[in-house]
């Protein structure tokens, strides 16, 4: 897999900006077939930063209705990156 078919894109919600401000981890949606160094290599070689440690979670599929049509949201894998101190990803700022 090539780096830019890794990592999908940021996760950016309440939770994640949290994260970004405690602990300075940064939260990507990824691919599912990715494993932890792949994850990590493709971060450092995107985003020119030394990533620590990685957490991995598969995001299962939630059932939802909206009105009369119902189905399911897409399952997802994500990964919380955590950076060495003093570092940052300028993509989260909005």
């Amino acid at each position: 897999m090539k780096k830019w078919e890794i990592i999908k894109g940021p996760i950016i919600t309440e939770k994640s900006n949290d994260l970004i401000e405690k602990n300075n981890q940064y939260t990507f949606k990824v691919a599912k077939g990715a494993n932890k160094v792949e994850i990590k290599n493709a971060v450092e070689e995107i985003f020119k930063v030394t990533v620590l440690d990685i957490q991995t979670i598969n995001v299962l599929p939630k059932y939802r209705k909206v009105g009369r049509y119902e189905g399911y949201r897409p399952a997802y894998k994500k990964a919380v990156c955590r950076l060495e101190k003093g570092q940052k990803i300028d993509a989260f700022n909005v």
